[in-house]
């Protein structure tokens, strides 16, 4: 006679030992911890987002738009060209006089997770016109000249000069080492490099306070685009005051090897005499 259970398969019953799979609201928490974690990850060291406060970037720029900002390519030592969209820190009590607003929980849960910067961050957007070496100057309305040549700027705000027949707009500096020249595109309503040559950094900006390359334009939809650099920051020419000491530079490596040479020849031949 055969037992009622001796024919149930092995296994028959571990079913019900089985785990069930945890309901999603448990692993809520959880997910919301590793995407508050990445999003801070993201936004200290790859990229974070800015929201522009004035029109002192018109008509690139508008009031309330966001740009994001690239922060990793600094930590490889790469450093701002001319003609970039830059965010960084206030070099020299440029935002004095600017309030600080006081943000509510949204906006303060919002920068935490780097889709706002914070309310106290002193930062502001320029565009990079001179770097480390460069000559830069405005004479009379312009146009805009860097290492001796003119700059086409089409992105400057429709009725203003590329320069500014006042006090500050006329200039001719020689950018030091390690330091930036930066302009907002709308010239007539941006207290920018020129308008601080009094400054203890005499309105050049350090590169070691520059944030990040302002490289897209991501809110409101209608407004998306790229920020590159303008064609006339790649004209022939511009690096003029860098490439003038090449020839110099090369002279000097080729000259060595003849005085070299020379120098052995006439010890050789006191030698012989």
């Amino acid at each position: 006679m055969t037992e009622s259970g001796a024919d149930t398969p092995r296994g028959h019953g571990r079913t019900s030992a089985q785990k069930k799979p945890r309901p999603f609201w448990k692993e809520l928490p959880l997910l919301i911890v590793i995407a508050l974690v990445l999003a801070l990850i993201i936004k200290t060291f790859l990229v974070q987002a800015f929201s522009i406060p004035s029109g002192s970037m018109q008509n690139t720029l508008q009031v309330s738009d966001r740009v994001l900002v690239d922060k990793l390519t600094p930590w490889f030592g790469s450093k701002p060209s001319r003609g970039e969209v830059i965010v960084f820190k206030d070099p020299d009590r440029w935002l004095e006089n600017e309030p600080t607003p006081t943000p509510n929980i949204l906006q303060k849960g919002l920068s935490f997770i780097g889709l706002m910067p914070s309310a106290d961050e002193k930062d502001l957007i320029k565009r990079v016109i001179g770097v480390g070496g460069d000559t830069v100057e405005c004479n009379g309305t312009g146009p805009l000249k860097v290492n001796g040549k003119p700059l086409d700027e089409p992105y400057v705000f429709q009725g203003n000069t590329p320069c500014s027949v006042d006090e500050g707009g006329q200039f001719k500096v020689k950018v030091p080492k390690d330091k930036l020249w930066v302009m907002g595109d709308h010239r007539q309503a941006s207290a920018d490099s020129r308008y601080h040559q009094t400054d203890r950094n005499q309105g050049f900006v350090p590169v070691d306070n520059v944030i990040g390359r302002a490289f897209v334009i991501a809110w409101p939809p209608n407004r998306w685009s790229t920020l590159s650099v303008p064609d006339t920051f790649h004209q022939s020419g511009l690096n003029a005051a860098a490439s003038a000491t090449a020839p110099a530079a090369l002279g000097l490596v080729g000259a060595f090897p003849l005085v070299l040479w020379r120098r052995r020849r006439l010890s050789a031949e006191r030698t012989d005499g």
